[in-house]
């Protein structure tokens, strides 16, 4: 059984507690801080050692933990990110969320409108609580482009974080004003950053971003009682820390030179990198290729589709043409930094060398041959110089079926 929205956690009693009431046994609970661990560590990211320690950390930590006040405001934004939070496909995350949290307001979720909701919003933003954006934030014309309840989305903003403990910005509208801040930005619409400068922001950037980091996110705060580590935009590490191109489920043939040219082609079909048909998987820090959509099942570049790069700063100025190889793509990250044109570079050049190599190799070995010399056997790789009567079997073993080879890619 689930703990349900409808018999919330209250402000008195600590999680344990709570959770007795509700009947779970500690098997229950001990699973649940597993999948916490997962998301918070990035799944792959931790080995199987540091997820068990990681669960039991969490678990310790919600055994004291208090119910926190959120208060959730939507702005100038079209309610992807928080759709994105209640349809990730995980309902046993949703649910707890939902349970854990006090949602005291959220004009899209709660019953009460008008005055009764205004009121809502003061007596929630009065007392210690997490504020929540989606949104962008209009500066243009006195902030006339997004009114709530005849209060201007900047007004409302300051007033409801003066009393916040920690601020999370969701989405690409709220983390720096998304679409709307595209050129020429008719609204002045600017990012939560941008208004709220003497709280911690934590940006949840993406277009949407991924349900599960919203949920984690949340979760880490009430685990902890303050923020995650972010990096230099805000974006808590755990989530953002790595490229999509680092952990990308075509990264191989992008070493190879193995590049779809047009969509639908045979290189398609094999599952070949998409880098010339637009993707900006090696300029964008995002959990896509770790955590994946709806439960791990899929995220655009295994789908077949390029990366647009929606958890950058400004990717609709920057990232367009969607389609389009960008020729000056930075790739950050690389110590010194590098175009993507450069690592490929690189790397045909390192494969050139390579044939060359063995090119040579295999003309001396034949000259040798010739002048009735036996040649000079190869060495072995470090790894195969104490067993090489097993190495031909291992190698035809792990070698895939041609037939299918990258076909489901």
């Amino acid at each position: 059984m689930l703990p349900t929205p409808f018999d919330p956690w209250t402000k008195d009693e600590t999680f344990t507690e709570y959770l007795v009431r509700q009947g779970l046994s500690r098997r229950q609970f001990l699973k649940f801080c597993g999948k916490v661990a997962l998301l918070l560590g990035g799944g792959a990211l931790l080995s199987s050692h540091d997820k068990k320690a990681f669960a039991k950390e969490i678990a310790e930590r919600l055994n004291s933990a208090k119910r926190p006040t959120v208060v959730w405001l939507q702005l100038q934004e079209c309610t992807g990110c928080l759709e994105s939070a209640l349809r990730s496909g995980d309902r046993t995350l949703e649910d707890l969320v939902l349970s854990i949290i006090s949602l005291d307001y959220n004009e899209l979720l709660m019953a009460p409108s008008g005055d009764q909701a205004n009121a809502a919003l003061e007596k929630a933003s009065a007392g210690p609580h997490l504020l929540v954006v989606n949104g962008s934030i209009p500066t243009k014309e006195k902030g006339a482009y997004c009114v709530i309840g005849g209060e201007s989305a900047e007004g409302l903003l300051i007033k409801a974080s003066r009393s916040a403990t920690a601020v999370v910005a969701i989405g690409a509208c709220a983390h720096y004003g998304c679409i709307q801040a595209a050129a020429p930005n008719p609204t002045g619409a600017v990012g939560v950053s941008s208004i709220v400068r003497d709280r911690p922001v934590i940006n949840l950037s993406g277009c949407p971003p991924i349900g599960e980091v919203i949920t984690a996110t949340l979760l880490y705060y009430v685990i902890y009682g303050h923020a995650p580590h972010v990096d230099q935009d805000g974006r808590p590490l755990f989530a953002y820390g790595q490229r999509i191109h680092d952990k990308c489920p075509r990264r191989a043939h992008y070493d190879a030179g193995q590049f779809v040219l047009q969509f639908d082609d045979e290189n398609a079909r094999k599952g070949y990198c998409l880098y010339k048909v637009g993707c900006k998987g090696p300029a964008t820090f995002a959990p896509c290729a770790i955590m994946e959509w709806n439960q791990g099942c899929s995220f655009p570049i295994k789908s077949g589709h390029p990366c647009l790069g929606c958890t950058e700063r400004h990717f609709f100025d920057r990232m367009t043409p969607f389609y389009r190889r960008l020729p000056g793509l930075e790739v950050p990250g690389t110590g010194v930094e590098l175009t993507t044109n450069q690592i490929g570079g690189l790397a045909v050049a390192a494969s050139v060398a390579g044939v060359a190599v063995h090119s040579a190799a295999t003309v001396i070995r034949r000259q040798q041959t010739h002048k009735g010399r036996p040649p000079r056997p190869s060495p072995l790789p470090f790894w195969e110089t104490k067993r090489p009567e097993s190495r031909q079997i291992k190698r035809n073993q792990s070698r895939p079926d041609p037939a299918c080879h990258h076909e489901t890619s």
